[in-house]
Formats: C-alpha cells, structure tokens, sequence
C-alpha cells in the first residue's frame, strides 16, 4: 500500500493548478497533514482524522488553515476510492471544510487618505487603485504602462503576478475569466495617477507600474512592512489588510448608487446566482459608478477639511488642492 505523503505528492503534480494553489498544498502537506504522511492510506480511519482536527485546533487554533489542510485531505483521499485503493473517504465530519469569514472592516474616505499618505509616495496610488479600483495585490503587481489610459482614466486588468513562497512573482491568469476587465477611475485620481506614472513607473508600454525603490518588482515582505507601518500610524485595527481596501471600495459603491452587479463587474468578481446573469454592466455604467464614486469621496474629503480647515498634507499637495 502505498504512504499517503507518497500519493498526495502524486495527485499534486496530476493536477492542473495555479503557482500560489500548488504552493499552498505543499504547504498544508508539510505543516498540517505531517501526522498522515507515512501512513498507508487504509491505516487513515475516520477516528483518526476526527482526532487530528481536534489537536489541530486545539493546538494552534488555526481555524481557517485547519480547514484548508481538511479540504484537502478529503480531496485527495476521494481520489484514493475512485482509484479503489480505499473504500470509503474517512474524511466525513459535517461542515469541517468550512471556513468562517470574519466580518471585513471598511475604511473611511479620511483613513484611505491617510493610509496613503503615510505608505509613502511611492505607494500611495497603490493604496487608491487597491481602494478605488478596486484591484487585487497580485492584479497591481502586474500592471504596466501599455494597461492605462491616462486621458479616459481607463486601466485594463490582463493578468495577475501572484508571489509565490520563495519570494518569485509568477505571470499568470486573473483569479477568474471576470477579472479580466477594464476599470475605470473616479475623477479624482487623475492627479495621482498622471503624478505617479512620471515619478515611479519603469519606462516603456511594458514598464511595471509598480516597482520597489531599487527598480525591481516589489516583494510582498517589503511593502507589508510599510503597510503595518502606515496601519499603526493611521490607528487602524491591526487585522486591517491591504485586501479590506476592495471592501471599503465596494462599499462607497454602493453607497454611491452602484448596483451589486456593477460592483462585481468593477471588481472583477464572478458569480453564478442565477438572479445576476440577467442583469447588465456596460462601460456607461461603470462611468456612472466611477462619477457617484468621485462625488462620494470628495464630499467627505470637503467634511473633513471643514473641520480641520489649516491642515495641509502631502495628500493635498500632491493634489494641488
């Protein structure tokens, strides 16, 4: 018979996966599933499993990669009885694959500001696009100048630089065919983004948007330490990610009269409630979207002025206001 660890190494590299998804199973198999790893698939028991959850969660309390691990151990062990090498899945403890999503915090227009004015001014518009676009990390890491339209404020989202465990981007595919898509931008970022792109971006169409300050592609762990730098000073929960930014972005959508299709357009989101597939989201729309957003966000930056009317910031500089 052969060890599990020897044929979860097999079903991996039989399978078709994304870069950061291969990472991750390798991952679960060294740091979660160990205690299966020289066990022949038969000795994997129903009690067994039940009692290595248990110690998973008693032990590190990592409720969202204990599913994960428990995913993919059930993934993989239905694999084994359709190879009938076992006869049933052990793995059959209801609503263990679940993960619970804590609820996503949202920033207001103040703290997105802030936040970008305290990330530095190399990446401020990263924080706006993060926000405002709104895009995924791994969608900005691979934005190049061919991919914005400055006069129309268009940028196109082509494809997507995850960065893998060993700290190496990989170009790949969006996280769906809707991620593929055109975004456009609130009024108010053209300064910002005509600001950035002769300050920052690398030269030619196909120079990075986004580089680190020595003109290489920025790694996760550098900007994550100024992204926890700018958190603290700006006083945001210390569980606020950078990804919560697309929360917030989603929220003054709809706020600002998008519906929940237009922000899943915008987002690069896909769905198949049957309720969604009859509604549209054309680009005179999203300009709608786009407009309600910039109205959105300059009537709160204008509140905020009137209650601190003598402060003038490298946020307001840079937007000549």
């Amino acid at each position: 018979m052969r060890t599990n660890r020897a044929y979860a190494d097999k079903w991996v590299d039989e399978r078709e996966l994304a870069p950061l998804t291969r990472d991750l199973y390798r991952y679960l198999l060294d740091k979660h599933l160990f205690a299966f790893a020289e066990s022949d698939l038969d000795e994997i028991t129903a009690p067994r499993v039940r009692e290595w959850r248990a110690d998973r969660l008693r032990t590190t309390n990592a409720k969202t990669m204990t599913a994960k691990a428990y995913r993919l151990l059930k993934a993989i062990m239905e694999t084994a009885v359709d190879d009938e090498l076992i006869t049933r899945n052990p793995c059959r403890i209801k609503g263990a694959g679940k993960e619970k999503a804590a609820e996503r915090r949202i920033a207001t227009v103040a703290q997105v500001d802030a936040l970008a004015e305290a990330v530095g001014m190399r990446w401020r518009l990263m924080v706006y696009l993060g926000a405002y676009g709104p895009m995924r990390p791994e969608e900005l890491a691979g934005l190049r100048r061919r991919d914005v339209d400055l006069d129309n404020l268009r940028v196109r989202v082509r494809l997507a630089e995850p960065e893998r465990m060993n700290g190496r981007r990989v170009q790949g595919d969006t996280k769906s065919e809707a991620g593929t898509r055109t975004v456009i931008l609130p009024a108010f970022l053209r300064r910002e983004l005509r600001w950035h792109l002769e300050s920052y971006a690398e030269p030619g169409l196909d120079g990075l948007i986004f580089v680190g300050e020595k003109g290489a592609p920025f790694r996760r762990s550098t900007f994550g330490r100024k992204w926890r730098r700018a958190r603290e000073i700006v006083g945001m929960p210390e569980g606020f990610r950078f990804y919560d930014l697309r929360h917030t972005g989603h929220t003054l959508s709809m706020r600002s009269g998008a519906t929940l299709k237009d922000t899943m357009v915008r987002a690069g989101q896909s769905s198949e409630k049957a309720a969604l597939i009859y509604q549209h989201s054309d680009d005179e729309r999203q300009e709608e979207v786009a407009a309600g957003l910039d109205a959105t966000v300059r009537k709160a930056r204008a509140a905020a002025r009137e209650k601190e009317p003598d402060r003038r910031s490298g946020t307001n500089l840079a937007r000549d206001e």
